[in-house]
């Protein structure tokens, strides 16, 4: 069986998915941005379904626990929590493997709102939560047609991780 040396590989892959229902009366954050809508999503925290997902791939690409295990719904402390704490954490989980973010690639499925008039914002706002240049982050909107999605978004991510130095020891 073949071994990687104690650094480890010289790239990793990850894959997060999340997805939440749309409900009234709250903010729809989606990538970090508030977006003008009639709906937010739902979710213990933010439900910013976006920064769920590259959560997990960067948690996923580093063999971490996932989201759900660090940052429980169960527990109050995380209820309406911004998910850009969710992210730091996982990137700095990444740094400290002695990875760094390559590149992201990412689909949001959702009916609406049209995500084009704010997808550059969105990939701006990404780019600059990862420190990586906004041509790494690629985003993509698709409708759920025939899927029976039109009260939910979804988002779907890869993202590919680059060994920067060997990881730093526990202590």
């Amino acid at each position: 069986m073949p071994t990687t040396n104690r650094r480890g590989p010289p790239t990793r892959i990850g894959y997060g998915f999340d997805s939440h229902e749309f409900r009234p009366g709250i903010p729809l954050k989606i990538g970090g941005i508030t977006l003008q809508h009639g709906k937010g999503l739902g979710g213990h925290s933010d439900g910013d379904v976006l920064l769920h997902a590259i959560t997990d791939a960067l948690l996923g690409a580093i063999a971490a626990p996932d989201i759900g295990a660090l940052f429980p719904p169960s527990d109050p402390k995380w209820r309406d929590a911004d998910s850009v704490i969710f992210l730091r954490e996982a990137l700095k989980r990444v740094h400290d493997a002695g990875y760094a973010v390559a590149n992201l690639d990412a689909s949001l499925i959702l009916a609406a709102p049209k995500i084009g008039p704010h997808a550059a914002t969105i990939r701006e706002r990404v780019a600059e939560l990862l420190a990586i240049a906004g041509d790494c982050v690629g985003l993509k909107a698709k409708t759920p047609e025939g899927l029976n999605l039109e009260n939910a978004a979804v988002a779907h991510v890869v993202v590919l991780l680059e060994r920067t130095k060997p990881p730093r020891k526990k202590r």
